[in-house]
């Protein structure tokens, strides 16, 4: 594993200070190692390891600006294939539950939750209402559950400016609500 890391941290250094044959083979064995980590977790979604793959190396591509040369390289590339994963595993117990049994017919016709939808619509009607800085971090800390960390990382910001846009954007969200109330 040290091997690995001193290889690719080298190539990313010499990428970064603008070698694009450095940048080539960096992409190359980064995928190699990436497909080597993704295939271990998804054992049982052998069909989704190569295209996150390739959505992997396009979010290091976008986010190769964030590395920070003191840290190790593996744990940055790590953390982002971890938050990759989840989000496409996410996607995927969604799309999942698109195809349940019909078994229980008359739970599909039962009286629908209005209540909680118009409640979920108003919600999602506010938070369009917010900046990118604000609406994200409120969307994937608060409601998604996701910590502050992994917000950060999805949105390139850092993790003082994603509780900055949590509290903003709640504080308008309130102002929005008092005043419509």
């Amino acid at each position: 594993m040290q091997l690995i890391e001193e290889r690719l941290r080298s190539l990313m250094l010499l990428s970064l200070a603008g070698d694009a044959s450095s940048y080539r083979l960096f992409l190359d064995e980064l995928a190699t190692h990436l497909r080597s980590f993704l295939r271990k977790r998804l054992a049982r979604l052998p069909e989704e390891a190569e295209d996150l793959v390739q959505e992997l190396l396009l979010a290091i591509h976008s986010q190769r600006h964030t590395y920070d040369a003191k840290l190790p390289l593996t744990a940055w590339v790590h953390a982002i294939a971890r938050y990759k994963l989840i989000d496409l595993l996410r996607r995927r117990s969604r799309s999942d539950m698109l195809y349940d049994s019909l078994d229980e017919a008359g739970e599909l016709f039962a009286a629908p939750d209005s209540e909680a939808a118009e409640a979920r619509y108003d919600i999602a009607t506010l938070l369009e209402q917010l900046p990118d800085r604000q609406r994200l971090p409120i969307q994937y800390v608060k409601i998604e559950g996701a910590s502050v960390a992994d917000a950060a990382a999805r949105t390139g910001m850092s993790v003082s400016a994603v509780k900055v846009g949590i509290h903003r954007g709640l504080k308008s969200l309130a102002a929005k609500i008092r005043s419509n109330g």
